[in-house]
């Protein structure tokens, strides 16, 4: 897109100038998630499918808004969350829909990743006004994917509680050069969800603490179990699977073209090829005329959490309704 109206587009930076222009499509969106919301709102008035990295909306209010444009619209709005591609995901994902780990009766996911020197101003600002788990789609997607939320089951309730805020004072003031006194966010949330089936999701965020990178995901079935860390692991039969086992159902069990594409995958990102994918899929899904492998319900579903668990945290900890974006 060299013509005239590109450079003015870009070079103004004036976001609804691009969404307004016809050989656009799709808006993909990666700047800082406190503009997420506007963006995407912005795009979909303009009938533009749309991409956003996560989270795609820190308020329910603002999950509406997205949910509505884009039932407005008839529009697709597919949030970027990548952990959803992860190999071991997708593949026991796809063995709790075959029912290979019998009734999941519970779930387990979050984002543990000690951010240390790599804080960012803007969002240690953001940690320092708001309580809760302000990221957590990384640990909740899979799950809600492999659960089937919305399509199955859904969300119903919400409890959550945090710890002190010990380490983000000083993470502030070394970062943003102002006293840390009155920060607000704990080192670790801890959020509880039940769903209208029974199942119970257990979902942390610690991004202070020195400990491994961890996203938690684990499904806890009648029949089997699958975890991700420390170590990949499987129950199935009665028995832990060995390593090797392991590796050949997870194998065996992902979706073929994913599998195909793994090893040029890898050559393109530091993850395994994991967002190479999901940007291939999205492309390639939008060009056949396919429905996305998320949709904007998951997207309202599991941002809805960053506000829920605040007020939850606010109240005392108190158990707080689950929005129903299906209505």
């Amino acid at each position: 897109m060299a013509d005239n109206g590109a450079n003015t587009c870009f070079a103004t930076n004036n976001a609804e100038l691009l969404c307004q222009r016809e050989d656009v499509d799709l808006v993909y969106i990666c700047t800082d998630w406190e503009s997420h919301a506007d963006l995407v709102c912005c795009a979909l008035a303009n009938g533009k499918h749309v991409a956003v990295e996560v989270p795609a909306a820190m308020t329910v209010k603002d999950c509406w808004k997205i949910v509505d444009l884009a039932e407005q619209q008839q529009l697709h709005c597919m949030m970027l969350e990548n952990a959803c591609y992860d190999y071991f995901e997708m593949a026991t994902a796809a063995m709790a829909h075959a029912g290979k780990f019998g009734d999941i009766v519970h779930a387990a996911g979050g984002y543990h990743h000690w951010l240390n020197d790599r804080w960012e101003p803007w969002r240690l600002r953001y940690n320092y006004a708001n309580r809760g788990d302000i990221y957590p789609t990384h640990g909740l997607g899979p799950v809600c994917l492999a659960l089937g939320i919305h399509r199955t089951d859904r969300i119903e309730t919400l409890v959550s509680m945090d710890s002190a805020p010990i380490s983000g004072p000083d993470y502030y003031q070394r970062f943003c050069g102002e006293n840390g006194n009155g920060f607000r966010n704990g080192d670790v949330t801890t959020t509880l969800l039940r769903t209208r089936l029974g199942r119970t999701i257990v979902l942390d965020h610690d991004v202070m603490t020195p400990r491994p990178y961890s996203r938690l995901y684990q499904l806890v079935g009648t029949k089997g179990y699958a975890a991700k860390y420390p170590k990949e692991t499987l129950w199935l039969d009665g028995r832990e699977l060995t390593d090797n086992e392991c590796k050949r159902v997870i194998s065996e069990w992902l979706p073929a073209d994913i599998r195909e594409a793994k090893e040029n995958a890898a050559k393109y990102d530091d993850r395994g090829g994991i967002s190479f994918i999901m940007d291939s899929r999205l492309v390639d899904n939008l060009r056949q005329g396919k429905q996305m492998d998320m949709d904007v319900y998951d997207l309202a579903e599991w941002c809805a959490v960053v506000e829920l668990s605040r007020l939850s945290i606010e109240g005392g900890f108190v158990p707080v309704a689950f929005p129903d974006f299906r209505r």
